[in-house]
């Protein structure tokens, strides 16, 4: 595959797709893209206002598009847990997900309401419950896909096991690091586990590069700035022009993995240009940390106990036994 460019999206008319983080940047990209080439696109983000001014923006690009909005709190199990019920209560197949909403991280060290790491809780562990309680929906697709968004960044991402949320250990760019291994680790062994129990199910993460978005101002939402916080703006603001591509083409990775018939299952997409900051998606290579089916497998072991949710593709009916006997 070279030279992939979003004009290659196929008609999605009879798709329904589901993106996390879809009120701006890369995620807003994706959305409106599926949805001018025909799918029924779900933007799902915890910004109500700027889930509204998305939806405005592509209906002005296609009066017809099929979209609409769900609030969406990543960082409460509770509140993915009921947005969940509500979608399963409507019985209709999904046919992707893309896990895309994330956050920069702050240089204070901040949690979910259930007391993980904010970064982590959101990233990793809020998809991974929403993504294991949508199974239902998704195998109902006759070629169900699943889209994680990770970063280049992950070579970089570490666990420390007995410091999982970094309670005694933390900074802002290990716990995006973290984060972003996991989403990776995530993705191929949600692969590993469909082949296993003969689903059709493909599983794939990407990578964006460096692309232009409003991740780093999103930040202010989720507590007051300290110092390092404003010098990470201030950074970012003058590397991203330089460095980075739209978020348009920041989204391609993402709608190669959500759309191309040709791709490969667990698959690691990203830009090829010098670096991966950059370029037309394809299929790129995960560092070694990022393959590690070990690791993986201990991930997986760590986010079911932490999430309450035995999450056994082989068993689509999840058991989760935050309904059943509530830990928190």
């Amino acid at each position: 595959m070279t030279q992939w460019i979003e004009t290659d999206i196929p008609d999605l008319s009879s798709k329904r797709v589901l993106v996390t983080g879809a009120a701006s940047g890369i995620g807003y990209e994706a959305a409106r893209a599926l949805a001018l080439r025909g799918a029924e696109v779900l933007l799902a983000d915890i910004n109500q206002q700027g889930g509204a001014e998305a939806l405005a923006r592509i209906r002005q690009l296609d009066g017809n598009a099929k979209v609409h909005f769900r609030t969406l709190d990543l960082s409460s199990q509770q509140a993915v847990r009921a947005f969940v019920r509500n979608l399963i209560e409507e019985s209709r197949p999904l046919d992707v997900l893309v896990n895309n909403a994330g956050i920069q991280s702050l240089s204070e060290r901040r949690t979910t309401i259930d007391g993980f790491e904010l970064t982590f809780g959101i990233g990793h562990l809020g998809h991974f419950t929403l993504t294991g309680l949508l199974l239902p929906l998704l195998l109902k697709s006759a070629a169900p896909r699943v889209v994680t968004v990770s970063s280049f960044m992950h070579k970089a991402g570490s666990f420390d096991w007995d410091d999982l949320q970094m309670e005694h250990d933390y900074s802002a760019q290990r716990a995006y690091n973290q984060t972003k291994l996991a989403n990776l680790l995530f993705a191929r062994e949600l692969q590993f586990r469909a082949q296993a129990a003969g689903s059709n199910l493909l599983s794939l993460a990407v990578h964006p590069g460096v692309a232009r978005t409003a991740i780093g101002a999103n930040r202010k939402a989720r507590g007051a700035f300290g110092l390092g916080d404003h010098m990470v703006t201030l950074i970012l603001s003058l590397v991203m022009p330089l460095l980075g591509q739209p978020a348009r083409q920041g989204a391609w990775p993402t709608l190669l993995a959500a759309t191309a018939p040709e791709v490969v299952a667990g698959g690691f997409y990203g830009p090829t240009g010098i670096g991966g900051f950059k370029g037309s998606p394809a299929l790129t290579k995960p560092a070694p940390r990022g393959q590690d089916r070990k690791l993986a497998r201990k991930l997986w072991a760590v986010s079911e106990m932490l999430t309450a949710l035995d999450f056994d593709i082989s068993n689509f009916a999840m058991q989760d036994k935050c309904l059943i006997n509530s830990r928190r």
